[in-house]
């Protein structure tokens, strides 16, 4: 089954839904990262509504989700875009909890005291845009519903899942986003409400018929038409280019101290696992750089 987003809206044009399957992405991205059992569970939530966020976006548009909490995770970042591109990682991947209850203990691997921030890049022609929320339950859907409504004063519910095969790797992983829109119909919005509550299990919906079953169970006997789908992928964008840009920021100080107590840098992408290596003599075009004007 392709990892793909479905994009739906009912018929009176008052409620859309979007769901996703992202297990492929998932799988790929825990495994770069070598995420722990909870944590892969945590990560793929997180790819998942990174995913349906990078959805509402248009054009060039990009949107970073850090989630940042007291637990042993200690912080999780996604990024997505609006043509499908979502990228993940975690501070501390090894960090891993007992289930609680019989359900993944997510809330206590990031922590219940913490914040989310949101930050859009609105491409060409729009200011950048940061939105902070406290953490309600470290469970990321219900964070991601809490940012949506408060923050962007649309009512969202936001459910994610994932599971485990077997082999410890990520079987199925998706979710889905429903948001009120203006003139909403009062009985459709009843009726959708009480289907979220009864939802059964994600992960066998999306096993079953993927995203497009998932919108059929929730809205049931609410007409509604599908607007588009689209692929959603792996894509980190990490390279040569940047990383020295990254490391202009440091400085010409740093970087001449970097040069002669370790003869070069070396640089791992936090995303994709990517190493680079820069020698002495690339390091002194860079501060060449760092030292004029234009590159303070």
């Amino acid at each position: 089954m392709a990892d793909q987003i479905v994009r739906a809206l009912c018929l009176s044009g008052g409620i859309r839904v979007l769901a996703c399957n992202a297990s492929g992405l998932a799988r790929e991205i825990c495994a770069l990262q070598q995420t722990s059992a909870t944590a892969s569970i945590a990560l793929s939530r997180g790819l998942s509504g990174g995913a349906l966020m990078g959805a509402l976006l248009k054009g060039d548009q990009r949107i970073a989700l850090k989630f940042e909490g007291n637990g042993p995770l200690r912080k999780l970042i996604i990024e997505a875009d609006s043509d499908g591109a979502v990228r993940g990682c975690v501070a501390n991947p090894t960090a891993d909890l007992e289930p609680v209850q019989g359900k993944w203990n997510v809330a206590g691997l990031i922590g219940k005291a913490g914040f989310l921030t949101v930050s859009k890049d609105l491409g060409s022609g729009g200011r950048p845009y940061q939105g902070v929320v406290q953490l309600v339950s470290s469970e990321i859907g219900e964070d991601l519903a809490y940012y949506l409504t408060d923050s962007e004063q649309t009512p969202s519910a936001v459910g994610l899942g994932a599971t485990l095969a077997e082999d410890g790797r990520i079987a199925i992983c998706g979710g889905f986003l429903v948001q009120t829109l203006p003139k909403a119909d009062e009985a459709e919005l009843e009726k959708i409400t009480a289907r979220i509550a009864a939802l059964p299990a994600l992960s066998g919906l999306l096993a079953d018929g993927g995203p497009e079953a998932l919108i059929r169970e929730l809205f049931g006997d609410i007409p509604y038409t599908i607007l588009e789908s689209h692929d959603i992928f792996f894509r980190c964008g990490c390279g040569q280019e940047k990383v020295e840009r990254a490391l202009l920021t440091l400085g010409s100080d740093e970087l001449r101290d970097m040069k002669e107590k370790e003869g070069g840098a070396d640089v791992t992408c936090e995303f994709c696992r990517t190493a680079y290596h820069l020698n002495s003599a690339e390091l002194d075009n860079l501060i060449t750089l760092a030292s004029e004007p234009s590159g303070q």
